[in-house]
This record gives C-alpha cells, structure tokens and sequence, in this order.
C-alpha cells in the first residue's frame, strides 16, 4: 500500500519555497532588483548638486574611498535607485540630498522591489518605507530600514 505524502512534509517543503522565495537574492538580478550595472530608477533622473547630507559625507581626500555605487545624475529627484548586489538603496529625497538603506525589508527579509511615490517598496507583503529616513510608511514591517554609509564626493556616490 502506498502512502501519499505527509502532512509535516508538506509544510516543510511549502516552508522552504518561501524561504526560498523571499531570501537574498544573491546578488543575481533574478529577484526583480537591479544590480549596479543596471539600477532601477522610480522617475525621471535629474542633474544634483555634489553636496552631501547626513549619511552621505564628503570624502575629502579619500578618492578610493568604498566602492563606487553611481553618478549623482543616476539617482532621481524625490525617488531612488535599488543595487540589488550590493543591498543598498539610495534615494534623494531633496535635489542634493542623498542617503542610504539596506535593501532587505525588515519584515520577512525579502529585497525591495523599487521605490515610487516617496517610498521604497517590498511586494513581498506590501511594507512601503519613506525616502527620507527609512522609517515605516505602511507596515507589516516592524522597524525602519537600516541606514548605510555613503559618501558623495562630486558627482560620485560610494557605499562605504
């Protein structure tokens, strides 16, 4: 007599497709993210100033300093652009105000999709975040997007 599968191994399979589905993306590009040979952008980029504000700080005499993420021109006015490989997130909510969060939301770990109207994304399960300090626009997630440091020297934005 042949027995169908079992309840606990049902779940532990279903359990893994979602761990699976919602975990790091590897840096891949198959998450939906962009990785920074090719960021998503929510609008029409614009030219910024080079001045840097909180999380983002002049490198004065620190050329090499991180590695180079984008031009200021490649990040939207009141938008951001995801780099899915490097998990980070920039945004710049004024003209020449940039910052920086980790692009795992913190509800279930997934990457966030993209960021549009004043937040950053996951479809995940629907968390939004504002582009101005990562805080919490529309849960399930339970905290604010971690913050990284960038610095912008120019028309250079490096993740330290």
């Amino acid at each position: 007599m042949t027995h169908g599968p079992t309840r606990r191994t049902v779940l532990a399979t279903g359990a893994a497709a979602c761990v699976a589905g919602c975990g790091k993306s590897g840096g891949n590009g198959s998450s939906g993210s962009a990785s920074a040979a090719s960021p998503t952008a929510s609008s029409t980029a614009s030219a910024a100033s080079p001045a840097a504000t909180s999380t983002a700080t002049s490198a004065a005499g620190s050329a090499a300093a991180g590695k180079e993420l984008a031009k200021t021109a490649d990040i939207p006015v009141g938008g951001g652009t995801i780099f899915a490989a490097e998990e980070v997130v920039v945004t710049q909510p004024e003209k020449g105000e940039f910052k920086a969060f980790s692009n795992i939301c913190t509800h279930r770990q997934c990457p966030v999709a993209n960021v549009s109207d004043g937040t950053i994304n996951c479809t995940c399960h629907g968390s939004r975040f504002r582009i101005t300090d990562g805080s919490v626009a529309h849960p399930p997630a339970p905290q604010p997007l971690p913050e990284k440091k960038i610095t912008v020297e120019g028309d250079t934005i490096r993740l330290v």
